[in-house]
C-alpha cells in the first residue's frame, strides 16, 4: 500500500554532507511516522532517525544527533535526511521506513510496516 523509493546516497570525503530523499506513492503517506534505518554488512539494521506524522516532532539516535536533521513534506510524500559533518562510521546502506507510531525512542526494525529498497552512502576518510 506504500512504496518507499530511496535517493541521493553516494561517495563523499569526511566532514563533507549528503541529502537523501524518500518518495512514498499512496495516499496515506501522512498517517505514517517516519524513520531512516542504516545497516553494515555483517550487522542488524539500526535506528538513525525518526519524525512524526505531522514533522513537528523529530528524534535521534545519540551517534547523529547534532549532525543529521530529518524532515518530511507532506504535499510532496517526500522524506528528508540531511546529514552533515559526515563520518567515515556513517557508512552504510540507508533506508526509508514507515511505521504506524511516532515514538521518542529508538525504533526497533520489527515496528516498521514499510521499507525502501536502500540507498548505499560512502564516506571516505
Amino acid at each position: 500500500q506504500v512504496q518507499l523509493v530511496e535517493s541521493g546516497g553516494g561517495l563523499v570525503q569526511a566532514g563533507g554532507s549528503l541529502r537523501l530523499s524518500c518518495a512514498a506513492s499512496g495516499r496515506t503517506f501522512s498517517s505514517y511516522a517516519m524513520a531512516w534505518f542504516r545497516q553494515t554488512p555483517g550487522k542488524e539494521r539500526e535506528f538513525a532517525a525518526a519524525v512524526s506524522e505531522s514533522g513537528a516532532r523529530t528524534y535521534y539516535v545519540d551517534s547523529v544527533k547534532g549532525r543529521f536533521t530529518i524532515s518530511r513534506d507532506n504535499a510532496k510524500n517526500t522524506v528528508y535526511l540531511q546529514m552533515n559533518s559526515l563520518k567515515p562510521e556513517d557508512t552504510a546502506v540507508y533506508y526509508c521506513a514507515a511505521a504506524p507510531t511516532y515514538y521518542r525512542h529508538n525504533y526497533k526494525p520489527n515496528e516498521i510496516h514499510y521499507w525502501g529498497q536502500g540507498t548505499q552512502v560512502t564516506v571516505s576518510s
